[in-house]
């Protein structure tokens, strides 16, 4: 299969590489090599290798930072995916299209089905919401897979941020009123190679997230646990719950993302991510 990637230097790209199969051919870009908000380079890029899929992991998820940079962070996370759809439905390509848990306000407490109504309360939300409208519109074979809480061991993402504050600061406050479902970058990149392996392409919208919901602080316990069995010297600082009002930034975060994955399993044999598992492989392989 040849497949275009994109946002290679992101986690899970890096983990899509990880697994791909031996007879794929891969081409993997990144914001240098081609800049998906840009309509011709994309159609000019899908033209010249004609791919069977294309991947986007690319996407603007500094949250905070969209708040201030609302231009870009459209651009990027919408604008670009309407670009990438339709390179891929001009040339029958599969497309696959990552978005996000920050499409939903937090205010449920059942979790969020594929179906269920979007409401984001920060720009970033919003921003994402609207690259699932235009690669729908562009192309309604799309996949568009929600996550959330990525965490690997590339890139930056909060198990990393938590190891390195763990050697700086003896004490930790961690927001303990913000529950979701980790997700291990390396689970939702072999999904997204289950679905393009399946013989009749999948279509429309799917969540794929953990197995388990915990809160910040919750999660923050867990990978101090699996980094002290890794090193039993490993020095465990004082973790503090606090409340969001206590933690205030410029992005609003939902108070509950939890989603229901069991359609994908029920549609396509994809498992949720196992991510206690994951988290005790790679904790101590984490990338500087």
């Amino acid at each position: 299969m040849r497949t275009l990637l994109t946002g290679s230097k992101g986690q899970l790209a890096r983990c899509f590489r990880d697994r791909l199969p031996e007879n794929w051919e891969l081409i993997a870009t990144d914001s240098t090599s081609l800049d998906i908000t840009d309509t011709e380079a994309v159609r000019n890029m899908v033209q010249n290798f004609q791919p069977d899929a294309i991947v986007n992991a690319a996407a603007f998820t500094a949250v905070d930072k969209a708040e201030a940079h609302v231009s870009t962070a459209f651009a990027v996370n919408a604008t670009a995916v309407h670009n990438l759809a339709s390179a891929a439905r001009a040339c029958q390509a599969r497309f696959i299209h990552i978005s996000t848990d920050y499409v939903f306000d937090g205010t449920n407490k059942t979790p969020y089905k594929e179906q269920d109504y979007t409401n984001p309360q920060s720009v970033y939300g919003r921003t994402k919401v609207s690259g699932e409208l235009l690669a729908l519109a562009a192309n309604p074979d799309s996949v568009i897979i929600r996550t959330s809480w990525l965490f690997s061991e590339y890139g930056n993402n909060f198990v990393k941020t938590m190891i390195r504050l763990a050697g700086e600061r003896d004490n930790l406050s961690i927001v303990h009123d913000q529950t979701g479902s980790p997700t291990y970058a390396g689970d939702l990149a072999q999904a997204i190679i289950t679905l393009l392996q399946q013989p009749v392409a999948p279509r429309g919208i799917y969540h794929y997230g953990g197995n388990k919901s915990v809160t910040w602080y919750e999660f923050a316990q867990a990978i101090f646990q699996a980094a002290q069995q890794q090193a039993p010297n490993f020095r465990v600082p004082q973790l503090n719950a606090i409340t969001t009002d206590q933690y205030p930034l410029p992005a609003p975060r939902p108070a509950y993302s939890i989603m229901d994955c069991q359609k994908i399993e029920n549609e396509c044999g994809i498992k949720a991510s196992d991510w206690q598992k994951a988290l005790n492989e790679i904790i101590g392989k984490l990338d500087n």
